[in-house]
This record gives structure tokens, C-alpha cells and sequence, in this order.
């Protein structure tokens, strides 16, 4: 079979296209013959060695996909040959078959098409336990998500609407990305291009909130977005730090925790992955739900041929992309 592969940490070009040996299950796992893969932001850091967690060499990047079973391991009933799957796994889905365990698999809805699957995959997974496991939303509240045309951002404005949020507010750069906002589903867009974002941020929160600020912050940017989403939060707000695709990573001020009783947490979904997967399987079976409720429908920007993941990263790292980027792994 084709696959990426990584064998040393270096910038992300010098990986290439191989071919190696197709997987064979073992005890507990499954192959699944991949026929969509999810493009994230985490790929480049892990194929760069700048990610919390580094594979061993040499591997083959990539955290979610969609496909079908092809090989069923000893000890596995739930699961059978042709059952359409999504996956989620710390690395490996930049290839034409991967194995996993059986408990990273989520039958997919016989309806959904396999690029769908695995645009619900990561994002979707990673804002759900923000919102609800991190932030712990309650229908009704308001929700400020930074970054909102991205592909975290935008699996957050969907959830939030879909979920039952009061408003929700997106915070995008320039006037392509607020566009994209809007389309995903924001109630209010802020064009976070502003000259003066620190004062500018708050004040255009709380006109849309009547004065209160917002009760819940989702941040996969850091930088400055975040201390001035930070003045926004309402009392007893809870913001939840995703991510820096701002390349800067903030330092909050604790004075503003202590005046407003707000509350700064962070995410590393795939610690709930390896220690709780029957709370990953629950997220994943609500989120195909709310998909066929036709409640979640996720942007997705690009389809490429896995040849071109290259392209793909450096769009992502770039910030050039709306939604997500699909590749498929057979041109």
C-alpha cells in the first residue's frame, strides 16, 4: 500500500509518498481500508518533532479518517468486514489502509459519505469536550469562538448552535474568513482585523450580549485574541485554550480571573481518548446524531489527493483555509 511517511523530524516537505507493507490485525484491532483522511494543524507539529507527543521512526502523520473494514483481529465482534468507520488514532491515517484498535472505530451512519466522517472526526471530537466537558455549556448560554472559519472553530460555532447556545459569536481575520463565518452558521461575526482588537473586542461582545459579555470563550489562537477575548468573558465566564495558531502562545493576567470569578482551562482531547474512550465513543455517537438531525454540516474546503498533503499542511499553516481540507488517499 501508499503511505506518508516520516523518518526523521524535519519540515514537513521531506516526508514522501512510499510503499510499505499493507497492516495485519492483531488482537482487539481492525484494518481499515482508508478512503478519506482529515488534514489538522497538529499533523505539521508531529511531523516537525514540535508536538507533545512523537511517534516512534519512522511513521506515517495523520489522526483521523474514514473508511471500511478489510481485516478483522482475533477478539473483535462489534465490528465486521465492510462496516463503514470513522478513526481516530495519535498518528498513522496518512495512508491507503491503517490498523487500529476497535475501540478507535465509530460505525458510521450507512448515509454519511466517508470525506463527511472524517471532517467529524478531530475538530468535532476536540470543540465537543471543549464546550461540554471543559466549559461545561448549558443550553442557553453565549459563546464567543476565536478563530471561526477554521476547522476547529467552525466544529465549535456548529455545536454551539446545534447544542442549543443563546448566540453565538465568531471571531474571524479579514473579510474572506468573516464571510466563511457567517456561512458556517455564526449568529454575529467580529472582524478580529480591527485596529484596536483589546478595546474593540469587548466593546462589539457586548453589544451583541447586551452589556454581559460572554459566558463561554473556545480558543484555538492564542496571541492577542485571547487577552482580549478575556475582557469580553461575563461573570463566571470559562474560557477553554485549544490551541495557538497564532504561533504565540498568551500569558494570562490573573487579575481578570479574580475581579470577573472566570475560569481559564485547557483541552489535550486525546488524553480523554487513551483514558476514556467510553466518553469519546458517547461524543462521537451524539455528533453523527446531530449530523443527521442536519444540524452539523461540516465545511469542507478541499479535497486533494493524498499526494498532495504537502500542500495541504502549509495552507493550514498559512491560515489559508476555510473549513477543512479531505484527503483522499487514492488519486
Amino acid at each position: 500500500m501508499k503511505a506518508v511517511l516520516v523518518e526523521r523530524f524535519a519540515p514537513l516537505q521531506q516526508a514522501k509518498i512510499v510503499e510499505v507493507d499493507d497492516p495485519v490485525p492483531g488482537e482487539g484491532e481492525v484494518v481499515v481500508e482508508i478512503a478519506a483522511s482529515e488534514a489538522n494543524f497538529p499533523d505539521i507539529l508531529v511531523m516537525e518533532g514540535k508536538y507533545q507527543v512523537k511517534p516512534p521512526l519512522p511513521f506515517s502523520p495523520g489522526k483521523a479518517a474514514a473508511g471500511r473494514i478489510s481485516a478483522v483481529g482475533a477478539g473483535v465482534n462489534e465490528l465486521k468486514i465492510d462496516d463503514p468507520v470513522s478513526v481516530q488514532v495519535e498518528y498513522g491515517a496518512y495512508a491507503q489502509k491503517l490498523r487500529v484498535s476497535a475501540l478507535s472505530c465509530f460505525r458510521m451512519p450507512s448515509s454519511m459519505p466517508f470525506e463527511v466522517g472524517a471532517a467529524l472526526g478531530l475538530v468535532y471530537q476536540t470543540s465537543h469536550f471543549a464546550l461540554i466537558e471543559r466549559a461545561g455549556f448549558v443550553p442557553g448560554q453565549s459563546v464567543l469562538v476565536l478563530g471561526a472559519s477554521g476547522g476547529i472553530g467552525s466544529a465549535a460555532v456548529q455545536l454551539a448552535k446545534a447544542l442549543g447556545a443563546s448566540v453565538v459569536i465568531g471571531g474571524a481575520l479579514g473579510a474572506d474568513n468573516v464571510d466563511a463565518a457567517k456561512r458556517i452558521g455564526c449568529d454575529h461575526v467580529i472582524d478580529m482585523a480591527m485596529e484596536d482588537l483589546h478595546n474593540g473586542l469587548r466593546e462589539a461582545v457586548y453589544a451583541v450580549t447586551g452589556g454581559k459579555g460572554c459566558d463561554i470563550v473556545i480558543d484555538p489562537v492564542g496571541g492577542d485574541a485571547n487577552a482580549a477575548a478575556l475582557r469580553a468573558m461575563a461573570w463566571r465566564g470559562r474560557m477553554v485554550i485549544i490551541g495557538f495558531a497564532s504561533g504565540t502562545i498568551p500569558t494570562i493576567k490573573a487579575n481578570y480571573l479574580l475581579v470577573k470569578n472566570i475560569a481559564v482551562s485547557g483541552l489535550q482531547w486525546s488524553d480523554y481518548r487513551e483514558r476514556t474512550p467510553e466518553l469519546v465513543r458517547a461524543a462521537q455517537e451524539e455528533i453523527f446524531h446531530l449530523w443527521e438531525e442536519g444540524k452539523l454540516n461540516p465545511l469542507i474546503s478541499q479535497v486533494l489527493p493524498l499526494s498532495r498533503f504537502a500542500e495541504a499542511l502549509e495552507a493550514l499553516r498559512h491560515g489559508r483555509v476555510q473549513g477543512k481540507i479531505v484527503l483522499t488517499p487514492r488519486d
